[in-house]
């Protein structure tokens, strides 16, 4: 997907909001010590993300990288706290001054992914996923996160006494989803009390995208990605001999009649003005020969809304057109919509995001920061944006001469990582770190 390269009408609303005056004051610069901070971790943070590039590990499997992760941290003098929703990792930077308190995120977990780049580090894991063998890829470049965040925690550690105000770290597992029936991810992590003792002001978070050029910051306010579920439909029929369909109830037909009514349901039933939405069936299994008309057909696949009220219209269509339909072929249907909890809408407060736009143009300058079109994949840490007033932004990182549209995307396996988005999204947090602790947090209900 394309995104417009230039700051919308919309982010520049933003900017007339309760905040302006602090968004439209003197022209962005990049703190200096944010500069040197970063030209000194330059190259232990591309160590760090090859290393774990070359070593990467299944959602609530990062056990050698969150002993990594924990190890450095200890190393700087910190008392990480390990264990939480299975291996992720936090620990808090207390500043030498009095200030606000802020929480960084980074995601550690890869994909099950045969890696295809000819990278001299690239993985050469195998692993058993879904009971297929298949090879295991930072495909989505959550190594580039956690080497980021471990520069960042360096470099806050040696300004530790100038700092107002606290950070947490927070090395998340399990971004991309837990398997099977277990729990994982942002979501476990606030439920095993990531944030009982320590109670953000803010929270922020970056992710390296395919679509969006090295050297450029792509940000909006408001909502960013969109909610995720999943769901699944076993349609049952009566089992008979392909040459005589009438002495049976063929499944397969009325699975085919379903997936093409679910397409009216975004189509003709849905207000896509208002905001986008997507059904979409990603896989059907159903039958073992050629001459065999089978019992049932099973197929899975995601719903991607906006609105929680477009949300719960879509989940109640689906069910109803799988029920109907099926009925109508004499079959049955077990739709299961949802068949378990997905992600929020990923949404980044307006006046945060107002605010630290300078802080984002300091790194990159003003003309490469822009706002995206909204983006129809899901992210997990929108389950932190629905407790803490929080910002998430993407890093660019295809290389200038390969066009964003048509490089390989995040999941692929030639997802390829220009290595200078590591050094941007280091400046990135920094400067937005900083500026934030120095600024204090909004008084509440400001």
């Amino acid at each position: 997907m394309r995104l417009a390269h230039r700051i919308s009408p919309l982010l520049l609303a933003l900017l007339a909001g309760p905040l302006s005056a602090v968004a439209q004051e003197a022209a962005p610069a990049q703190r200096p010590e944010v500069a040197a901070a970063a030209q000194k971790l330059q190259q232990p943070v591309v160590d760090w993300r090859r290393d774990f590039h070359a070593h990467p590990e299944l959602s609530n499997r990062e056990e050698r990288t969150s002993a990594a992760v924990a190890k450095h941290l200890r190393a700087l003098g910190l008392e990480p706290r390990t264990g939480i929703a299975h291996h992720g990792v936090t620990a808090v930077i207390k500043g030498g001054k009095p200030g606000p308190k802020l929480a960084l995120r980074a995601d550690m977990d890869a994909l099950p992914v045969t890696e295809q780049t000819g990278l001299p580090f690239a993985s050469k894991v195998t692993t058993t996923f879904n009971g297929q063998q298949t090879g295991v890829m930072h495909a989505c470049g959550h190594d580039a996160h956690t080497a980021i965040l471990l520069g960042v925690a360096d470099a806050l550690v040696a300004m530790r006494d100038d700092l107002p105000g606290e950070v947490m770290l927070v090395f998340q597992p399990s971004e991309e989803g837990a398997p099977g029936d277990e729990e994982g991810g942002a979501s476990l992590m606030l439920k095993e009390g990531l944030f009982k003792d320590f109670r953000p002001d803010a929270m922020f978070g970056l992710h390296v995208f395919s679509s969006v050029q090295a050297g450029q910051i792509a940000v909006r306010g408001g909502p960013l990605m969109a909610a995720s579920d999943r769901f699944s439909i076993t349609v049952n029929g009566r089992q008979t001999h392909g040459s005589a369909p009438w002495n049976g109830v063929d499944p397969i037909a009325a699975s085919a009649d379903l997936i093409s009514t679910a397409q009216t349901i975004v189509s003709r039933r849905t207000n896509i003005s208002k905001l986008p939405a997507v059904v979409t069936f990603g896989a059907i299994h159903g039958g073992i020969r050629y001459n065999i008309i089978p019992d049932s057909v099973e197929m899975v696949g995601t719903i991607r809304t906006f609105d929680d009220g477009m949300r719960e219209d879509i989940l109640a269509d689906l069910k109803n057109v799988a029920e109907h339909v099926a009925a109508a072929h004499g079959a049955t249907a077990q739709a299961n919509v949802p068949d378990q909890t997905g992600n929020p809408v990923t949404y980044n407060d307006p006046d945060l995001t107002a605010r630290m736009l300078p802080s984002l143009q300091a790194v990159v300058g003003t003309d490469n920061v822009y706002e995206p079109p909204l983006q129809m994949g899901a992210e997990d840490f929108a389950y932190y944006a629905k407790e803490v007033p929080s910002m998430f932004f993407f890093v660019g990182s295809t290389s200038e001469g390969i066009d964003p549209a048509t490089a390989p995307s995040n999941h692929s396996p030639e997802f390829l990582l220009d290595e200078s988005s590591l050094d941007i999204g280091l400046r990135a947090i920094l400067q937005v770190t900083l500026d934030y602790l120095e600024g204090g947090a909004p008084a509440a209900g400001a």
